[in-house]
Formats: structure tokens, C-alpha cells, sequence
């Protein structure tokens, strides 16, 4: 079942990592809704969020949280938004989305593009909150 995650979590395809951990990766998403939108994963390769086992399910949210708390110190939004779709690829994956508005985390808005040395930028102020 490999997908797009699978090759970034090989290092085949580049990304803009936040933070990572043995078991999580956490990235910033290449066709965000706002700027700073990230995708959580799980390393392993599975498919469906709620097929993953319960202590990787909760180890996996921790984890998410994490990023979310270093997110709101980095970005300068009212909340971080958090979505699971988990239709457009076969790879569990949280969406934490900076939101200032209920309409940042329309998923049918137009997807935004920043330069890569924007979200190098986005990338370094996240991962400076974690430390």
C-alpha cells in the first residue's frame, strides 16, 4: 500500500519536516489551505486511522498534539484546526490547520502555493516552538 507518504518517510520525495519521532513524522503539507497546515503520520503504513492498534492510536495523537502546541507559538492564528479525511491518501494522516476563521479549513477552497523559502521559513519557526 505505499503512497506519497511512504516515499516522503524514505526520504524519496523531499519535505518540509516539523518533527519526527521513531514511530511519527510530522511535515508541512505541499498543497495547504493556510499557511503552516501540517500533516501528521504514522511511520507504519496504514491505511485507515481507526485500524491503527489503541496505544499507537493515542501515541499518535500525543504526538500530534505536540506539534499543534508548537504550531500556536510559530503562527500567528486565533486556533490550530484539526481534520481527518483520510480519502485522498492511503495513509492515516491528521491535518493541523492555523485557523482565524470556521472557512480555514474548507478543504474545497482553491489550495494555496508559497515558495519554498516560505515554507523552509514556517518550517524553522515550528520547529524552534518545539524546542
Amino acid at each position: 500500500m505505499a503512497s506519497i507518504f511512504s516515499k516522503i518517510i524514505s526520504g524519496e520525495i523531499p519535505s518540509f519536516i516539523v518533527a519526527e519521532n521513531e514511530n511519527f513524522l510530522a511535515f508541512l503539507d505541499i498543497f495547504p489551505i493556510a499557511k503552516g497546515h501540517v500533516l501528521v503520520i504514522p511511520k507504519r503504513e496504514i491505511d485507515y486511522l481507526f485500524d491503527i492498534t489503541s496505544d499507537e492510536y493515542l501515541e499518535f495523537w500525543k504526538f500530534a498534539q505536540q506539534v499543534a502546541k508548537a504550531m500556536d507559538k510559530a503562527i500567528t492564528c486565533k486556533r490550530i484546526g484539526v481534520a481527518v479525511i483520510g480519502l485522498e491518501v492511503p495513509h492515516a494522516h491528521i491535518h493541523l490547520v492555523p485557523l482565524n476563521n470556521v472557512s480555514d479549513i474548507n478543504f474545497e477552497r482553491p489550495k494555496l502555493i508559497f515558495s519554498e523559502k516560505e515554507m523552509d521559513l514556517v518550517a524553522k519557526k515550528i520547529i524552534k516552538a518545539l524546542q
